[in-house]
């Protein structure tokens, strides 16, 4: 009888031995299955999108957070104009001249005016597309000039060097323009004051130097570069640029003071990184790259700490984001992106909470 039990017991114990061991087992399959934390995606609350159709891009907030001046080739437009719309997407007006081709706009301090590149002193219609034969390039029109304007399209014109000048942005107290520009041969970082004085040249190397952008207490730029650095990149810098061109296959992040000096890098991934923008903290950096996708255009929003270090994945769809900004007190982020478009090359702004 003793023997009995124990064998009893010994079965049982046998019994769920096994049983536990099939726990394990499903248990260890479906971690194995499970997918991994999706680092990043917390920032990201209550996902709006404020425009439908056409191509729209490189939104920025006015200095007061509550309006948005984006350019958008759209309702019958041939190419990128000016317009501006509440942080709901409602109010949208064009507010550039519907002359030439437009770029890279933002508010001054006063909301009541806004800087912007046209090159509609060159024409009045669109200037052509770049030729994409050459393979992926972007277009560096001679015609681009820095205006500042007010909302009933009364111009001043800011530069009047030959070649290109564009991508222009305020500091926080609104009297420093930085922009890029040509008019010593190269695109260089230059910055001057809100009347087009004082021009100072912030970058001397050969490459691209653009999309600058002040850190929020304006002592940092923070911006990105395209460099060559042997004799046959250099030389196919210097062949496209001729023809008003470049290649942006390959660009990365830098900072440096607001004088040009204390330059230093801060992405080394051989990517098309571009757009970078200070966070209010003024210690990350956040900007869009195909670092996933190095030869095709899945583009997503990175964060970065500005000593190149904590690099993390921030959206994570299956086309382009690109063009991310905080708002001045860093708890919205607006960008755009190709995601729910209906037609191929549609591009959208969506607007988000930005919550840690």
């Amino acid at each position: 009888m003793q023997f009995g039990v124990v064998f009893w017991h010994m079965e049982r114990c046998s019994l769920l031995a096994r049983l536990l061991s099939l726990v394990l087992m499903l248990g260890l399959a479906a971690c194995l299955t499970q997918k991994a934390p999706v680092v990043g995606k917390k920032y990201l609350k209550n996902l709006r999108q404020l425009t439908f159709g056409g191509e729209n891009a490189e939104a920025y907030f006015s200095f007061d957070g509550q309006r948005l001046i984006f350019q958008a080739t759209r309702e019958g437009l041939l190419c990128d104009q000016i317009f501006m719309m509440g942080i709901d997407g409602r109010g949208m007006t064009r507010i550039s001249t519907g002359k030439g081709r437009t770029t890279c706009a933002y508010f001054l301090k006063d909301g009541d005016h806004f800087i912007y590149g046209s090159t509609h002193l060159g024409g009045e219609d669109c200037p052509p597309k770049p030729d994409f034969s050459k393979g992926y390039v972007w277009a560096i029109y001679p015609d681009y000039d820095i205006f500042l304007s007010d909302f009933n399209q009364q111009l001043i014109r800011l530069t009047a060097t030959p070649g290109y000048d564009a991508e222009a942005t305020l500091s926080p107290d609104g009297t420093t323009i930085v922009f890029t520009s040509m008019r010593d041969g190269d695109l260089e970082l230059y910055s001057m004051s809100l009347d087009g004085t004082g021009v100072q040249r912030l970058t001397h190397t050969l490459g691209y130097d653009g999309g600058a952008f002040f850190s929020p207490d304006g002592k940092k730029i923070v911006y990105r570069a395209s460099h060559p650095a042997d004799r046959e990149s250099q030389a196919e810098y210097k062949t496209l640029l001729a023809q008003n061109l470049i290649e942006p296959n390959q660009l990365e992040i830098f900072v440096m003071d607001v004088d040009g000096s204390n330059r230093f890098q801060v992405t080394r991934n051989g990517a098309a990184n571009f757009c970078p923008f200070f966070h209010s903290d003024g210690r990350r950096i956040i900007f869009s790259s195909n670092l996933g996708d190095p030869k095709g255009r899945n583009f997503d929003l990175y964060l970065i700490d500005v000593d190149g270090s904590n690099l993390e994945q921030v959206t994570f769809d299956e086309s382009f984001d690109g063009f991310p900004m905080f708002s001045p007190d860093g708890s919205t982020l607006v960008f755009s992106s190709n995601r729910q478009g209906k037609v191929k090359g549609e591009t959208n702004i969506f607007i988000a909470d930005w919550v840690e």
